[in-house]
């Protein structure tokens, strides 16, 4: 099959990496709003370049990823969908809630499947943990905890238009709760700290999160999340019951020591999510490919990402106004 990818910078060159060298991907053709940077990545990875995105969809594809600045998303996924193509496409589907829902409806109209890029859910700790919650060997679940803590805060340009931390940044934690647990969230109560960069209070912004999500069942999960964690980078979720405990995501790249005598990570620390993920990364792109190639539902639809931006919206208006909000508040 021939395949698009639209966005050449660090996450859709890797991407083109990896389809690159998937069975059953014939052709792998790059385009970037910046000519020049899919040419540099196309001749890197000895793949083919396109004139610019829009030349893509005139390439003969069999399917397209979507790896281009948020703001890109929407209208890309939407007219590949409304042209039959397949669509990969990172996180988020949409910039803000509005057009999330319409991609959604636009997706559902077409027919087409669409697999969104929550990666957690392909990553083994994640779905080991899954698989234990669903054993039953855990007991009922009474406690999630998740976290994920950035090494280094990202460039002051990009934080007034992330969409905040609990929707740029917490929005994995929130889909992996409900992944691993397989509930939903119906409320939340979030709060939020600056310590850090002046640019993060500039943008209405916090440097610092936490939230406590109530699933429908009654367990809680607690998720934080920080910019600030030069020991490395650091994602992990932990499931409690009333029989037991798994961790995600602990192991020897973990940057955290205890703080007495015990078990210390062998190192080196994770540095970032490319290199955290690298496995998720490339599971996610097989399944997608299959699903290409087999016709088979998408693994992660867009209805799935419109449910962790629900709670990651309700997040938000928790930490403005300081109290708890349900999650049938923002549903739209």
């Amino acid at each position: 099959m021939r395949i698009g990818l639209a966005g050449a910078g660090r996450i859709g060159t890797a991407h083109a990496e990896t389809l690159r060298a998937l069975p059953g991907v014939a052709e792998v053709v790059v385009a970037d709003a910046d000519p020049r940077r899919a040419r540099e990545a196309a001749d890197k990875l000895g793949v083919r370049a396109a004139a610019d995105v829009g030349a893509l969809f005139g390439a003969g594809l069999d399917a397209l990823v979507v790896a281009a600045p948020t703001d890109a998303h929407a209208a890309l996924v939407v007219r590949a969908a409304r042209a039959g193509l397949p669509v990969f496409v990172e996180k988020p589907v949409a910039a803000g809630l509005a057009g999330t829902v319409e991609v959604v409806a636009a997706v559902r109209a077409a027919g087409v499947p669409v697999q969104v890029g929550f990666q957690r859910r392909f990553d083994p700790g994640h779905v080991a943990a899954r698989e234990a919650v669903r054993s039953g060997r855990l007991g009922w679940v009474h406690t999630v905890r998740s976290c994920t803590l950035d090494p280094a805060p990202p460039p002051d340009e990009y934080i007034a238009g992330s969409g905040g931390l609990f929707r740029d940044c917490s929005v994995h934690d929130f889909d992996a709760v409900r992944f691993v647990t397989g509930r939903d969230v119906v409320e939340v109560t979030a709060t939020g700290a600056n310590r850090g960069s002046a640019a993060f209070a500039e943008a209405g912004d916090v440097d610092t999160g936490a939230a406590m999500l109530t699933l429908d069942d009654g367990t809680l999960a607690l998720v934080s999340a920080s910019r600030y964690n030069a020991a490395g980078y650091d994602v992990r979720l932990e499931v409690l019951g009333s029989l037991g405990g798994v961790a995600a995501g602990l192991d020897d790249g973990t940057p955290l020591s205890p703080a007495g005598a015990g078990l210390r990570p062998a190192g080196p620390p994770h540095t970032g999510f490319l290199e955290r993920f690298a496995d998720a990364y490339a599971a996610e792109l097989r399944a997608f490919v299959r699903m290409v190639a087999d016709g088979t539902d998408s693994p992660c639809p867009p209805e799935e990402s419109l449910e962790a931006f629900y709670v990651a919206e309700a997040c938000e208006i928790s930490r403005r106004e300081r109290r708890a909000v349900t999650i049938e508040e923002v549903r739209r």
